[in-house]
């Protein structure tokens, strides 16, 4: 059903690949390696944003030049993940009307995560956004894999969610600071 899925950049989704860079990074260099030819990146790369700008003037950035564009939020939940105030931020602006229209939204459990691999997940180890729109089934949660045909399913159904919107729970105050 997949395999001609994407035949152009024309036709791929626009993804914007939300994780802890300090602890994830491996697994997002991972995971574009496996499967960036299914989709355009609209990511951060590591020293795109220098961390001494305000919380603002980054919250900005990060929405109009990156999610303002993408069509699927992708999160890769590490261990710490939920811990970031920048994961809840471009969590946040993915659900945001107002920053180019609603996203798709894909949670992925990595290996390092305490839930991968069991059938349930504890709400309190991922982002609490993500785990809002989980609750509301707008969100999707998966484990890691390496299957494209995986992948380019889930990247499509979170795309196609987004039309849900009636779903979506962005009420949640966005994080101040990270937590230590």
């Amino acid at each position: 059903m997949y395999n001609n899925f994407y035949k152009s950049d024309s036709e791929k989704h626009n993804v914007f690949i939300s994780y802890y860079h300090k602890g994830n990074q491996k697994y997002r260099d991972e995971f574009e390696t496996l499967f960036g030819h299914l989709f355009i990146n609209k990511s951060v790369e590591d020293g795109d944003i220098d961390s001494d700008n305000s919380d603002e003037y980054i919250k900005h950035l990060i929405q109009e030049d990156y999610i303002k564009d993408a069509s699927v939020v992708v999160v890769l939940c590490g261990q710490n993940t939920w811990k970031r105030k920048h994961v809840d931020w471009e969590i946040s602006a993915g659900l945001n009307k107002k920053v180019g229209g609603y996203s798709g939204l894909l949670g992925i459990h990595l290996p390092t995560h305490p839930d991968y691999k069991k059938d349930k997940y504890n709400s309190s180890n991922i982002p609490a956004r993500l785990a809002d729109n989980l609750k509301t089934k707008f969100a999707k949660i998966i484990d890691w894999t390496e299957s494209e045909e995986i992948m380019k399913k889930k990247i499509q159904e979170a795309f196609d969610n987004r039309t849900n919107d009636d779903l979506i729970d962005n009420s949640r105050e966005q994080m101040d600071d990270n937590i230590e």
